[in-house]
C-alpha cells in the first residue's frame, strides 16, 4: 500500500516517494502575504491541496480550522493550504470570507505533482522526522481530519 509521489518542484528536480521516504521540500514556497513558508524541524505537516470553487474543499478546509483550534499553543504540527486556483486576489477574498486560519499558497512549486490522482482536495501528510505517510484524495470527515493531531506526537 506504498503511495508513490513524484515530486517536480519549481527548480526542476523530480524524484519518486513512496510512504516512509523522506519528504524534499520546494524552495521559495510564497504565501498569499508575501512571506516563506518553510517546514520547521520537528514539526508534522498537513498539506491540502483545493480550490476556492470546490464545495468539498470548503467543509475540508472548516474542519482544518477545527484541528488548528484544537491543538494547544505550539503543537508541533503546521497546516499549509496548496490553492489550485490561478487568481491571488480571488484567492485571498475567499480564504478571509471563510476565515481560514491556516496559511495558503498558490500552486506555483509543484505541490499537484505529489499525486498522479486530480482530486481535490488532496491532503498529504509528513510526520515529524520528515517523512510522507499519506496521500488522501478527496474530502475527509471531520472526525478523520481531527485524528490528523496524532502526527504532533
Amino acid at each position: 500500500m506504498g503511495a508513490v509521489a513524484s515530486l517536480a518542484w519549481a527548480g526542476g528536480a523530480t524524484a519518486a516517494v513512496a510512504r516512509g521516504d523522506a519528504v524534499a521540500w520546494p524552495d521559495g514556497v510564497t504565501l498569499l502575504d508575501g512571506t516563506a513558508w518553510v517546514p520547521r524541524p520537528g514539526h508534522a505537516q498537513v498539506i491540502v491541496r483545493w480550490a476556492t470553487w470546490c464545495g468539498f474543499c470548503r467543509r475540508h478546509n472548516a474542519h482544518l480550522n477545527a484541528l488548528l483550534r484544537s491543538l494547544p499553543p505550539g503543537a508541533p504540527l503546521q497546516v499549509l493550504g496548496v490553492a489550485a486556483d490561478r487568481d491571488p486576489d480571488g484567492v485571498r477574498r475567499h480564504v478571509a470570507a471563510e476565515g481560514y486560519s491556516f496559511p495558503v499558497t498558490l500552486d506555483t512549486a509543484g505541490f499537484a505533482a505529489l499525486s498522479s490522482r486530480r482530486v481535490i482536495p488532496l491532503t498529504i501528510t509528513v510526520d515529524r522526522q520528515g517523512r510522507l505517510r499519506e496521500i488522501i484524495p478527496g474530502e475527509m470527515a471531520e472526525a478523520d481530519v481531527m485524528a490528523l493531531a496524532a502526527l504532533a506526537t
